[in-house]
């Protein structure tokens, strides 16, 4: 039986949630802008250099008109400035999945037109992600690099150490037969050396790149060596006499065009996908759907009927635990299960949920959670009824499902829910946000409201009478607290996320990722013991 719509576009409720959700996206795009204008002002140098700015050698090197899909924009923000408007979100690069000579790839590049390219706060996060998702979904890696590595006037020893996880995962990528592409646009010192050092196939460019263990001033400061830049570590010294370079390009252009000649000749091109029917609803729905402050309900199923094909779904156990949503539908041509929320997960809502992932899991189908959760049911009867042994049920389902799983956090991710819903901690294979999501151990209120309770308590065991302008002091701290950091910008900004997303771009977004899954399972990559070990 089809799910009609009861959604009024029109309504003023509708009107009003559409204006805040442009909003957001408004102020998503600004903060976007903001590091590409950045990284922009660098352009006088770039240009007396020969040189093109990052975001033009990502569209050099992408296929044109191709899709493209970004990650991590918001790395970094408010991490690097605790003033929000001073603050420069990206982590110092540029990351995506994107189509190279008709093969799907993951894509990254130094952002140096920003601080010569050093990584910024949660940059190390950004890449190690990104290096995740490329292993998990058997992407070659194609790294544009110019990078004055670490700020060492931000140093800090936890990067450096953590630093070598990037290391370590250029060489998993290779040795589990995935390429690693590097063109080497200008300099990589110390540790930014290895970058090169690990990858599969190097390009450099004349006069501009270089590679060395110790640059000149380390050189000098620590052996009392004079040698310029080219003798230690220059493009035609590293492709003539060190072997570490494999191509030697004039510019930037030359050395893009020789990486997409690169992956073209590896043969991996991904195999053309039907075409899908559309939704039957508008995609502009998805802006008025959503409350901003998720305190009036929403049913999720208005949700799917916008993202799936042709607006048909197929759901399980309707009249079963109802607050928690299972259904089956396709997107993109490509055959999934979707859990949503509607409530609370009950006791009945728990159990649904994981026999529905058990009969994914068994059909082969991916599984998408589309979060809007204020958590598990809490009370007498939810305790009595076992809420936490079937709620640990669903944890374990969705611990280890067989299927791919893909998460969007539509809305409140709160609590538990938050880990039965496939949250960060449990390893979605992508997981992307909505402006308006809201990512918390509790509400703020409800976190106040406990804390005052639990300090009236205290005081009265101690027969002291509480202040009530110190207990309201206490109440608004710990409100702002838990808003500041619930907010998806902040989160993003810490890499919780995969990125977030304009709501209208969900089908797309979830349609690209499920292709990229699809072509994972298909592709076979060739498993070396190591990776490709240089002369």
């Amino acid at each position: 039986m089809r799910f009609e719509s009861r959604f009024d576009p029109h309504s003023t409720q509708a009107l009003q949630r559409r204006e805040a959700m442009l909003a957001r996206i408004a102020e998503l795009r600004a903060l976007e802008d903001r590091a590409a204008q950045a990284s922009a002002r660098s352009k006088p140098v770039f240009d007396k250099r020969g040189q093109l700015l990052p975001r033009e050698r990502v569209g050099l090197l992408l296929d044109p008109g191709a899709p493209y899909l970004p990650l991590c924009t918001l790395a970094g923000y408010r991490q690097d400035h605790k003033d929000p408007a001073k603050s420069v979100p990206g982590g110092g690069m540029l990351a995506g999945i994107g189509f190279v000579g008709g093969v799907r790839c993951m894509v990254v590049a130094s952002d140096s037109g920003i601080d010569a390219g050093a990584i910024q706060a949660r940059g190390l996060e950004k890449i190690l992600r990104v290096q995740e998702l490329a292993l998990e979904n058997r992407l070659p890696f194609v790294h544009m690099v110019e990078s004055a590595g670490a700020n060492l006037m931000k140093y800090q020893v936890e990067g450096f150490v953590l630093g070598g996880g990037l290391f370590r995962n250029l060489a998993r990528l290779s040795a589990a037969g995935l390429p690693v592409i590097t063109v080497q646009h200008g300099s990589g010192t110390a540790g930014g050396a290895y970058m090169p050092g690990l990858s599969d196939i190097v390009v450099m460019v004349r006069g501009r790149s270089g590679a060395f263990l110790a640059g000149p001033p380390l050189l000098k400061a620590a052996t009392g060596e004079i040698a310029t830049e080219e003798e230690l570590g220059g493009a035609e010294m590293h492709t003539a006499v060190s072997g570490l370079g494999e191509h030697l390009a004039e510019d930037d252009r030359q050395a893009l065009g020789l990486a997409r000649d690169i992956v073209a000749r590896t043969g991996w091109q991904a195999p053309a996908r039907p075409a899908a029917p559309v939704p039957r609803h508008a995609a502009d729905d998805l802006l008025a759907l959503m409350p901003e402050h998720h305190r009036e309900p929403v049913d999720m199923r208005e949700i799917v009927l916008r993202i799936a094909d042709d607006s048909a779904l197929l759901e399980f156990k309707p009249l079963y635990g109802p607050a928690t949503v299972c259904v089956q539908a396709h997107i993109g041509g490509h055959a999934l299960g979707i859990i949503s929320n509607n409530g609370p997960i009950d006791v009945a809502g728990a159990n649904k949920a994981t026999h529905f992932i058990q009969w994914m899991c068994q059909l082969g189908h991916p599984i998408v959670y589309l979060q809007n959760t204020t958590g598990y049911m809490v009370g007498k009867d939810s305790e009595q009824g076992g809420m936490i042994k079937h709620g640990s049920k669903m944890i374990q389902a969705v611990t280890n499902a067989t299927v791919p799983q893909i998460t969007i956090q539509c809305g409140a991710s709160f609590g538990a829910g938050n880990y039965g819903m496939c949250g960060r901690g449990y390893a979605p294979r992508f997981l992307f946000s909505w402006p308006n999501a809201r990512t918390a151990v509790m509400g703020g209120e409800q976190a106040a409201t406990t804390m005052r309770i639990v300090a009236e308590a205290g005081l009265a065991r101690k027969g002291i009478t509480p202040d009530p302008a110190q207990m309201q002091a206490q109440y608004d701290a710990i409100v702002q607290l838990f808003e500041n950091q619930a907010d998806a910008f902040y989160t993003s900004g810490l890499v919780l996320d995969d990125g977030v997303i304009d709501p209208r771009d969900t089908r797309a977004v979830l349609a690209f990722c499920l292709d990229t899954v699809a072509e994972a399972a298909q592709r076979e990559p060739r498993h070396m013991q190591f990776g490709v070990a240089r002369m």
